[in-house]
């Protein structure tokens, strides 16, 4: 596993390593001792996945305190960007964003850790798969609109599918307001 470095406290870009051959290919997604020997402490508790047709938006999530969640992403089938946002009032990047394109050929993944919003956009029909160190939390869960301009995230698309949820999630100034990290 190669760790790439974002320029954002503990937000990395992980390259796995890929064995391949006229069969196929294996790649380990996730190692913890591999994780350790990196520096990354993590202790993943839930695995989700989720499919979206080409053009789906989902974002940007987070989960607040005391059920804040890291999770590791990849892309199980076909391509994503993906979107980190920090939401932490004390760091030198706070309200500002990555982006990496997640990519099934690739095998790449992306380490977000707590106190960030999450969101990505399907190229692709794609299969999104994350580990997450701690339990999904309803009370704890939060977003800002995917759209927001002062965000002012360069998603790609003019009309993407989005849910009636995501639409109507708060501004980064109502978040800004009220931090919840």
């Amino acid at each position: 596993m190669k760790i790439i470095e974002t320029g954002f406290n503990g937000l990395y870009e992980i390259e796995s390593t890929v064995f391949g051959d006229d069969r196929g290919y294996f790649f380990e997604s996730y190692r913890k001792k591999a994780f350790e020997d990196l520096g990354i402490q993590t202790d993943f508790v839930q695995d989700n996945e989720s499919f979206s047709v080409k053009g789906t938006l989902r974002g940007l999530h987070f989960q607040s305190e005391p059920y804040a969640q890291a999770k590791l992403v990849r892309v199980a089938l076909g391509k994503v960007m993906d979107v980190a946002v920090d939401l932490r009032p004390n760091s030198p990047t706070f309200g500002k964003h990555h982006t990496v394109i997640l990519d099934a050929k690739r095998h790449n993944l992306f380490l977000v850790p707590a106190g960030f919003a999450h969101g990505f956009l399907a190229l692709e029909d794609s299969v999104f798969s994350y580990k997450c160190t701690n339990y999904y939390n309803k009370a704890s869960e939060g977003g800002i609109l995917w759209n927001d301009p002062e965000l002012n995230i360069d998603w790609q698309i003019e009309n993407p599918i989005v849910s009636e949820k995501d639409k109507l999630l708060p501004n980064f100034v109502a978040y800004k307001n009220a931090p919840l990290f």
